[in-house]
């Protein structure tokens, strides 16, 4: 089988009605107890019970789950990562000058074996997940109103650590999105992202050390269960910055896009954050896309008009593990100025200017 992946692309013209935007607001189980899907839709919190057992025993292998930190204040991306991809697990530490594309770190710890499944706790709630395998230290700890992040290892010889404390700040919501695949009630892609977290802290390798700001900088946390075919294509964008009204007061605003991925009937994972609120908007699409040249613009829009923004790019983050026949990862994770507007749920229109954010284009086979 080839290693290329086809396009998963819907034109702009040629867009589905509107999605019905299903919203729970009470604690659901994901799965049936024969292990088929029970929810399909979206929550402003993690309200999705995932119980690991009921997975059915054929389809473990295609089981995945992930904590995803990407913090970044406009000049450096650092990833934190730890997840689990079926017969085993990983974590990883990453430092990237976006300007340059220069890497300052980037060391993985894998591990195989149970052990690396992360816990079952909500994401969007208090819980600590910490341990050591081999080198590497971790502690993820969550508080009502605060998390941390700590990490340490020896990489190349040289100490690697981060030492990250991010706000949770009060009534901070998310966007969790169960979306089904059709024809196959056992698979399920289910995320939260947790988006405008102001963020401090440390990232340090050997004699190296940079600073992160909450002035300047924020983190979103990409936390998935899922359980999805081989071959999987997505698009996802997503940023966050300080907004100054005509009063001269400070507001967080950010955005969460996704699309391509499963059935979006049920639900979509597109929404807008304005003081921790979440505003939820329509499918969103590429009105004319940029096909191999992902540093052309991209024109983003949602079916709802309350959507409308252009990114100019600066860098492709592009990556590219390829297994051959076992498995791969084809990424242009794109970062560029932002620029445009959007309409929050009362109608107040926000206009958006150079706001330095991402979207990515991936093909998966896994």
């Amino acid at each position: 089988m080839s290693t290329e992946l086809k396009r998963t692309y819907i034109p702009y013209k040629d867009w589905a009605e509107k999605s019905k935007q299903t919203e729970y607001t009470e604690q659901t189980p994901l799965l049936n107890p024969d292990g088929t899907l029970n929810a399909r839709g979206w929550a402003r919190h993690n309200v999705f019970t995932y119980d690991r057992s009921l997975v059915r025993r054929e389809r473990l292998i295609s089981c995945k789950e992930w904590d995803y930190y990407t913090v970044t204040d406009g000049k450096k991306q650092l990833l934190v990562s730890f997840a689990h991809v079926g017969i085993g697990g990983f974590m990883g530490l990453r430092l990237l000058d976006l300007r340059t594309g220069e890497v300052a770190a980037d060391q993985i710890a894998i591990f195989p074996g149970k052990n690396s499944h992360l816990p079952l706790n909500r994401v969007d709630a208090p819980g600590r997940f910490s341990g050591k395998v081999g080198k590497t230290e971790f502690d993820f700890d969550t508080k009502e109103t605060y998390r941390t992040v700590k990490y340490k290892t020896v990489h190349k010889g040289k100490q690697l650590s981060c030492d990250l404390h991010m706000d949770i700040p009060e009534g901070l919501e998310n966007i969790t999105t169960v979306l089904p695949f059709k024809g196959d009630d056992t698979k399920y892609f289910m995320t939260t992202k947790q988006n405008c977290m102001p963020v401090s802290g440390t990232f340090r390798f050997g004699n190296y050390t940079y600073t992160f700001s909450k002035d300047t900088s924020f983190c979103t946390l990409d936390w998935g269960k899922v359980n999805t075919p081989r071959e999987l294509v997505w698009y996802w964008g997503s940023g966050a910055t300080y907004l100054t009204d005509e009063k001269g007061e400070k507001h967080i605003f950010g955005f969460e896009i996704t699309w391509a991925i499963g059935d979006e009937s049920h639900a979509t994972e597109t929404c807008l954050f304005y003081d921790g609120k979440v505003h939820k908007i329509g499918a969103v699409d590429v009105e004319k896309f940029p096909k191999d040249r992902f540093m052309q613009e991209w024109k983003i829009v949602s079916e709802d008009g309350r959507f409308n923004m252009t990114m100019t790019p600066s860098f492709d983050n592009r990556s590219d593990l390829n297994l051959k026949a076992i498995a791969r990862m084809n990424c242009h994770q794109i970062y560029g100025k932002w620029n445009g507007n959007v309409i929050l749920d009362d109608g107040t229109k926000l206009e958006i200017k150079d706001l330095f954010a991402f979207c990515e284009y991936v093909e998966n086979r896994w």
